[in-house]
């Protein structure tokens, strides 16, 4: 993944020139691209020295990219649960084990990012060209959220990319059709003005919300965190058709979390459990048809492939659940030992 250059990008912080030496965000860009709130990121470093920023020439906080993907990371753990006081002291790769196995693999999407866009601004945003435009593959637009989900229909996206200068309520519905018309593996919405409960409606449904920023390498942030957030990222950055890997969690590894989760309130570890062991048998079941029937071979490699791709996700997204529910995971024992 080409690197992405970091800049002082907060307008509102006054003189930037010695900021632009250093080469990374102002605080309340930091705080923004990770999810935070600037009083929150404060009292983090000052309680639990969560990061060490440099200082420019005038005492102001600045952070690389890679401090805002972990400031990112870390808030989505303790969104999770996880006590901020034992995920402080953390490496990015070891704070991304804790979230999704192989996740430092994952959450840096291989460039372009497929992304449909939505909003005039933004549309001619993008059409000025410059390095951030580097990270996009734009492969459709649409000037207004009204109609989009049509105007976008039939496209497949990694991204779906939303500006709106006044973001209301009204919008969730809009915003949700057009998701499922291009079937986005996450979604960014930048707005100017919006009421709190709007924001905090539209990230309760895995949204990315920020305010738009002045500059389009931070959009190209935003939209990788949005994607490093989603389990469904993984088959995206592997690229189309990639094979998947070996299974996580074999029956005996599913049976044992159906039992554990039997002991809490939710059921999802039970259906989750289920589901693998489904997809699981069909794996092997297209393997022995596309062994046996040389004339459909082809239509069951595809089977196999689509049920292995789904079994991947799903294997990640019940590790996800096991961690958040307190499950013991299972340690699957490499092949042939016994």
């Amino acid at each position: 993944m080409a690197e992405i250059p970091s800049f002082v990008t907060d307008a509102d912080s006054g003189d930037s020139s010695d900021a632009f030496a250093v080469g990374a965000y102002r605080s309340g860009v930091a705080a923004r691209l990770a999810g935070l709130s600037v009083e929150t990121l404060r009292v983090w470093e000052r309680r639990y020295s969560v990061s060490a920023p440099q200082r420019s020439a005038h005492g102001q906080r600045l952070y690389s990219g890679e401090q805002v993907r972990r400031l990112g990371l870390i808030k989505r753990l303790v969104d999770q649960g996880h006590p901020i006081g034992a995920l402080a002291a953390l490496s990015f790769a070891q704070l991304a084990q804790l979230e999704l196995p192989h996740a430092v693999e994952v959450s840096a999407p291989a460039y372009p990012m497929r992304v449909a866009l939505v909003g005039t601004a933004l549309v001619r945003r993008m059409a000025t060209g410059g390095r951030g435009n580097l990270a996009f593959d734009v492969l459709r637009t649409c000037d207004n959220l009204d109609g989009a989900a049509q105007a976008l229909n039939g496209v497949q996206v990694d991204v779906l990319l939303i500006e709106l200068s006044e973001l209301a309520e009204s919008a969730l519905l809009q915003i949700g059709e057009a998701r499922q018309a291009v079937g986005a593996a996450a979604v960014v919405v930048l707005y100017r003005f919006c009421a709190s409960v709007t924001i905090r409606q539209l990230r309760s449904q895995g949204y990315l919300v920020a305010r738009v920023p002045p500059d389009l390498e931070e959009i190209v942030l935003l939209c990788e965190t949005a994607l490093a957030a989603h389990p469904s990222a993984v088959v995206v950055a592997r690229g189309a058709g990639a094979v998947p890997g070996p299974r996580r969690l074999d029956e005996q590894a599913l049976t044992e979390l159906m039992a554990a989760g039997n002991k809490v309130e939710c059921e999802c570890p039970r259906h989750l459990s289920e589901i693998l062991l489904m997809l699981g048998s069909f794996e092997r079941y297209s393997a022995q048809c596309g062994a046996s029937n040389p004339y459909d071979a082809l239509l069951h490699q595809d089977m196999l492939l689509a049920a292995g791709q789904a079994r991947e996700i799903l294997e990640f997204a019940m590790e996800r659940l096991a961690r958040a529910e307190g499950l013991p995971l299972p340690v699957m024992r490499p092949p042939g030992i016994a």
